[in-house]
């Protein structure tokens, strides 16, 4: 399940919520291609804090809408997880210079306000 965080329109601030499952990411998509199509660009937040499990489905269609995304990650300037999970920020840290377009970041539960803010805290591109 996801919930949607209050945030500003042009960041997608997403809670997941015991297991993803294919309609939950449909859902999720729809509301980033919508905010895409408003604004062109779009913070990501991903708070990952009660996140149990992903189905199969789902991570399929993840795998499908990255891989549509490629060459477009311009449009998604900063996004930022949120995990009390070591290894999970490991991963983010990571993963930040792989991409030099995309700014990815890490935060801890108690800074989702943060997350939320340093996600939308961007210049759009021309």
């Amino acid at each position: 399940m996801i919930d949607l965080l209050d945030a500003p329109d042009h960041v997608a601030a997403v809670r997941f919520v015991d297991a993803l499952t294919g309609a939950d990411f449909d859902q999720l998509t729809r509301e980033i291609e919508a905010r895409l199509a408003r604004h062109g660009q779009v913070g990501i937040v991903a708070d990952l804090t009660e996140l149990r499990s992903v189905t199969p489905a789902a991570l399929a269609k993840d795998i499908r809408y990255n891989v549509a995304k490629l060459g477009h990650w311009r449009q998604f300037p900063r996004e930022a997880v949120v995990t009390q999970r070591a290894w999970i920020a490991a991963v983010t840290k990571a993963l930040d210079p792989l991409v030099p377009q995309v700014a990815v970041r890490a935060f801890e539960p108690e800074a989702l306000a943060d997350a939320i803010a340093w996600a939308g805290d961007f210049i759009p591109a021309p």
